[in-house]
């Protein structure tokens, strides 16, 4: 169950943490795996790692919010059975002092990204008969989470085109779904709490642990097999649909 034997799997920020989780997994399941990342050196030595285990892959250097360079990208990869939306970076802020910029630079890498990997997979899928679309939301928009406004938007909007992807595609044979980590312990967040809260690692570490009902933080690993299961054949049934995976937090965080 689960193989994806010479499937062709897109995913972008697929050199580090959950992407990079997902790139491997993906690869041990025989997929041909083309990491997008605008960290050359991050897709460098993910792609090693696969190619050390023995699986496929290949890393592009793109910057998703630049939609000549995704269509150059894509265009370069040729035939997509699956596409996975995973480009994103954070920000903390509230409404009332999250700057122009700031603002910009979310919603170009995390809303404008996705867009534009749709822009450029969707008709590839069409020309193929489908394919599978995932793209990674977040907890935040489903519920308010404390100093996130732009990521919560850009998250919000990443649900609300999954949704729109998954109707109008329906009778092209092309599933879209989205899926919803809270947090997760990556590289990425040891070093937001080593910038942020210097000297107060061990404990800020504990309680970002414990604001998820399970008490402790996701691991990429469980992402990347939530993943794995939705770009399945396994999971032909299912699109249109966001799935958390939060330990609890959307439900029983009360």
């Amino acid at each position: 169950m689960f193989k994806l034997t010479n499937k062709s799997v897109v995913i972008t920020g697929g050199g580090s943490g959950i992407g990079r989780a997902m790139s491997i997994l993906f690869a041990q399941q025989g997929a041909i795996v083309h990491i997008i990342e605008l960290n050359d050196k991050a897709a460098a030595d993910t792609v090693a790692e696969i190619e050390t285990a023995g699986g496929k892959a290949t890393g592009y250097a793109c910057d998703v919010s630049d939609q000549q360079q995704v269509v150059d990208t894509f265009a370069k990869i040729g035939a997509i059975d699956i596409l996975i939306n995973n480009a994103g970076i954070a920000h903390i802020g509230r409404a009332d002092n999250t700057s122009t910029a700031d603002f910009e630079r979310v919603f170009n890498v995390n809303v404008k990204g996705a867009y534009n990997c749709l822009y450029a997979v969707i008709p590839v899928l069409k020309a193929n008969g489908g394919g599978v679309i995932l793209n990674t939301a977040s907890i935040a928009a489903s519920v308010g989470i404390t100093d996130r406004f732009a990521y919560s938007m850009s998250k919000g909007a990443i649900h609300a085109m999954t949704l729109s992807v998954a109707r109008d595609f329906l009778h092209d044979n092309i599933r879209c779904n989205c899926i919803s980590p809270a947090r997760i312990h990556t590289p990425f967040v040891d070093g937001f709490i080593a910038k942020n809260y210097a000297g107060k690692e061990a404990e800020i570490f504990e309680k970002l642990s414990k604001s998820q009902p399970i008490g402790r933080m996701g691991k990429s690993e469980e992402v990347a097999a939530l993943a794995l299961y939705l770009c399945s054949d396994e999971a032909g049934f299912i699109t249109g649909t966001d799935y958390p995976i939060d330990g609890g937090f959307i439900t029983l965080n009360n």
